[in-house]
Formats: structure tokens, C-alpha cells, sequence
């Protein structure tokens, strides 16, 4: 799959999903933005990355900021006239049971998983009209789709980035744009790192194949629909859980 050319937006793209992704299209061929709040992981990335001799480009941004989001957008729209791709990777969660929960942590995880993916949208979705064609590919989760103990919100938020994402590839497909969404199960990253280890070991058990995923066989998927081999699918949604959630 080759993205020769394209330029592509990555959030969240300094670790974990984000950092496997943008690795994958920099191999593919794309010149990558890697978007993230941590400067330092983020610029880390783009030094190693661009070893390659690709054009790899860190821009800080905080995706729960519209300031933050539009001045990267004119970054890019500056130095590229805007992006092909749009792949939203950034996320976080907190594990613990709904009702121990605050409305401030409510607004946090509500802000982060689902109102920054708008946000984003929004801001580079003129420059794919523009261009007559592009790829925004959502990362959800299927804490979104099945539900997750102890990430009531979070999950409600990912469900919401789901929802959003059918919604737009209705809207968009008229533009020749697609819009699709990878729900990862439990993934080798920081975040999943940083829960409790009891609660790593019955997702495992959970799991049909026995392992967590690794962010390179998400970024799999993410290629896939960025590049040309999905130009007729737009609004699906594709698991990428080891057999953990076997939904419609």
C-alpha cells in the first residue's frame, strides 16, 4: 500500500497507535505531521522517523484546545496547501467504576475521545474539499462498541466517536471523501501499561489469541483505509482485537 505523496495528519502520533501509524505511512511514502501534546516524545519521534528521508514534521497541539488545533491546521495548510489524510489516534482513559467518578473527569475524557476528533475534523476537512478527495480515518475503540468495565465514559465517548464517524461518511462521500474507523481491543501501549495488573491479565485470558496487540497491526488497518485500496468503503467501522469482540 503506497501513500507516495500524500500528506498526512497523525494526532496522538508521538506513542503508542499514533507513533506505529506514522511510521507506516512514512514508510508507505507520505510526508507525516506528528501531532501531540508532549513535545519531547513528539519531537523524538519526528528525529527518528525522518532518518528514513522522508519529510517528517513534529507540530505541538492540544486537541482540546480550538486555537491549538487551528494553528496547526494553518501550519499545514501553509507549508502543503493541507492534508490527505486525517488519522485521529489521540486518547486516554481512567479505570475506575462510574460512580466514584467526577463531572470534571466527565468533561476530560468526553473532550479528549470524542470533542477533539471534531475539532480536528472540522479544521482540516476545508483543505480535503479543496483537494477533491481524502481519507480521515477515526480511532475509536471497542470499549465503544461493547462496553468496558470501569470506562463507562470512555466508552460513551468512543461510542459517540463511532456514531460521528457514519455520519460524516454519509455527508462527505459527495466530496469523495472517506471516512472510516478502527476500533482497537487492548493494545500493547503506555496506557494500557499503566492499568492495574490484575486487569491485564483477564483481558488476556479474555482474548481468543492470548496477546495484547501491538500498535504496528493496528497501524495495519489505519494504513488500509488511508490508502487507495479502500476508495469504496467509507463509514465502517474494523476491529482490530485479537477476536475479543465479535460484534455486527
Amino acid at each position: 500500500m503506497k501513500l507516495d505523496g500524500k500528506i498526512a495528519f497523525v494526532a496522538g502520533g508521538a506513542s503508542g497507535i499514533g507513533l506505529a501509524t506514522a511510521a507506516a505511512f512514512v514508510q508507505a511514502g507520505a510526508i507525516v505531521y506528528i501531532a501531540d501534546i508532549n513535545a519531547t516524545a513528539g519531537e523524538a519521534a519526528a528525529a527518528d522517523l525522518g532518518k528514513s528521508g522522508r519529510t517528517v514534521i513534529f507540530v505541538q497541539v492540544d486537541i482540546t484546545s480550538q486555537d491549538a488545533v487551528n494553528k496547526a491546521r494553518d501550519a499545514v495548510v501553509a507549508a502543503h496547501g493541507g492534508t490527505d489524510i486525517l488519522v485521529v489516534a489521540a486518547g486516554w482513559s481512567s479505570i475506575q467504576p462510574f460512580i466514584d467518578t467526577t463531572p470534571e473527569l466527565w468533561q476530560k475524557l468526553i473532550d479528549l475521545n470524542y470533542v477533539g476528533t471534531l475539532r480536528l475534523t472540522q479544521a482540516f476537512l476545508p483543505s480535503m474539499r479543496a483537494r477533491g478527495r481524502g481519507k480521515i480515518v477515526n480511532v475509536a475503540s471497542d470499549a465503544g462498541r461493547a462496553g468496558s468495565g470501569g470506562e463507562a465514559v470512555y466508552s460513551g465517548a468512543k461510542g459517540a466517536v463511532i456514531a460521528f464517524t457514519k455520519a460524516l461518511a454519509r455527508e462527505q462521500a459527495r466530496y469523495l471523501i472517506n471516512v472510516n474507523c478502527v476500533c482497537p481491543g487492548p493494545t500493547d501501549t503506555p496506557l494500557l501499561a499503566s492499568t492495574p495488573e490484575k486487569h491485564r491479565e483477564a483481558l488476556v485470558k479474555a482474548i481468543p489469541f492470548r496477546r495484547f496487540a501491538k500498535p504496528s497491526e493496528v497501524a495495519d488497518a489505519i494504513l488500509f483505509f488511508a490508502s487507495s485500496r479502500s476508495d469504496y468503503l467509507t463509514g465502517q467501522v474494523l476491529s482490530v482485537s485479537g477476536g475479543l469482540t465479535m460484534l455486527d
